[in-house]
């Protein structure tokens, strides 16, 4: 993992994705702490019902391209599929979770700190990031911590929860990571059902081992289920792995950050999690620091073109 894919230049229909994607998983944490269910089976099913909506669509378009990374070069972009799969199923397995386990507010702003292990994974693959891009991070994670009023906890439930999410976080980047080698040559839909349906089978079969129950629950948990099929994964993940073919995984990950403001917001209103006065003056540094980031980002210098990319002509059409 030591080069880096060329992207093309950011267009009008990605930056509306990635508004799109940032108000979906906005709504992730408060459904999680809604649902009545355990979170390794929110997990399960929110991934095994996106491979249900995706696959029969990315196989009868994308025959050809599920031959091709099974043989010759291709295995090895089928690899990162596969390893994004499963560091998907470890970042779901730690921060949903932590988004039962303690509030709203902190699983989001630690979940957050998703940059700055996306920061160390880009330095180690021999990028060079720009000052401006690690002044960024730093802004925008206080700000996000501020923003979500991150309590965390006294509580023995509310520590574990804690570091449930900080290590979600760092899953995440992970899962960014190998999305972003392997987004370079594969389209959407096919990477996403790989992907959904590699961390769907781990969950299961975690599910299964540790005795979770994956049924019996009652029909507001099965409607946060399906809102988080629809909005969270469809309409966030998926999204977010659109624009990983026009903007860095460290770049996606700091505007991941937006989502921290309006999972608190969503928090307060629905479930009663008052956010602390802090909120307003740590919204304006989150914004600040993503701003920075992906002003530096562009200017950064960009690899030449290898092979032209497939064409994605729409986010989960492809």
């Amino acid at each position: 993992m030591s080069s880096v894919p060329h992207r093309p230049p950011l267009d009008p229909l990605t930056v509306g994705v990635v508004v799109v994607a940032v108000a979906a998983v906005s709504s992730s944490a408060p459904l999680i702490a809604f649902a009545a269910a355990p979170a390794l089976a929110v997990a399960f099913w929110r991934n095994l019902l996106s491979v249900a909506v995706l696959g029969p669509f990315s196989l009868v378009r994308r025959r050809a391209e599920f031959r091709a990374l099974a043989v010759g070069a291709g295995r090895r972009e089928g690899l990162y599929c596969v390893l994004s799969g499963v560091a998907l199923a470890a970042h779901f397995a730690t921060w949903m979770p932590s988004a039962q386990l303690t509030s709203v507010a902190a699983a989001t702003a630690l979940g957050a700190t998703q940059p700055v292990w996306q920061g160390l994974i880009a330095r180690w693959q021999g990028r060079r990031l720009p000052p401006a891009v690690w002044a960024g991070i730093a802004v925008a994670v206080v700000g996000a911590g501020l923003a979500t009023g991150a309590d965390f906890g006294a509580s023995g439930r509310a520590f574990a929860g804690d570091l449930l999410a900080v290590t979600g976080g760092m899953f995440a980047a992970v899962y960014t990571a190998f999305g972003e080698r392997a987004r370079a040559t594969i389209s959407t839909t096919t990477y996403t059902t790989i992907c959904y349906g590699v961390c769907s089978l781990i969950l299961l079969v975690v599910c299964l081992v540790g005795g979770v129950r994956l049924h019996g629950y009652d029909g507001g948990t099965w409607l946060a289920i399906l809102a988080l099929v629809a909005g969270a994964q469809l309409l966030g993940h998926s999204m977010f792995n659109y624009a990983l073919r026009r903007i860095s995984a460290t770049t996606v990950s700091v505007l991941i950050l937006l989502e921290a403001p309006g999972a608190a917001l969503i928090g307060w209103v629905w479930l009663g999690q008052l956010p602390r006065p802090l909120a307003l003056p740590g919204l304006a540094l989150l914004l600040a620091g993503v701003v920075v980031v992906v002003l530096a980002g562009a200017r950064a210098p960009r690899r030449a073109a290898p092979v032209p990319l497939p064409a994605d002509p729409a986010p989960l059409a492809d």
